[in-house]
C-alpha cells in the first residue's frame, strides 16, 4: 500500500482534529461552563483537550 492511499483519511482526520482543537480553545477562552450529568467540567480540561487535539491535527497535516 502506497502513501497516497492514506491521503484522504489523513486529510479528514486532520480537519476534524483542527476543528475540535479550535472549539476547545474557544470554550476555554470564553470560559463557557460545561456540566455533564451534573458534574462540572473545569475550563482547564478544555485547554488540555485543545493541546492534544492540536498536536494530533499538526501531526495529521504534516503526515499528508
Amino acid at each position: 500500500m502506497n502513501a497516497t492511499s492514506h491521503r484522504p483519511f489523513t486529510t479528514v482526520a486532520a480537519t476534524v482534529f483542527t476543528i475540535v482543537a479550535l472549539l476547545q480553545a474557544w470554550r476555554a477562552l470564553a470560559g463557557i461552563p460545561l456540566d455533564i450529568g451534573g458534574t462540572a467540567i473545569p475550563v482547564a480540561a478544555s485547554w488540555v483537550a485543545a493541546l492534544i487535539a492540536g498536536a494530533l491535527a499538526l501531526w495529521g497535516w504534516r503526515t499528508r
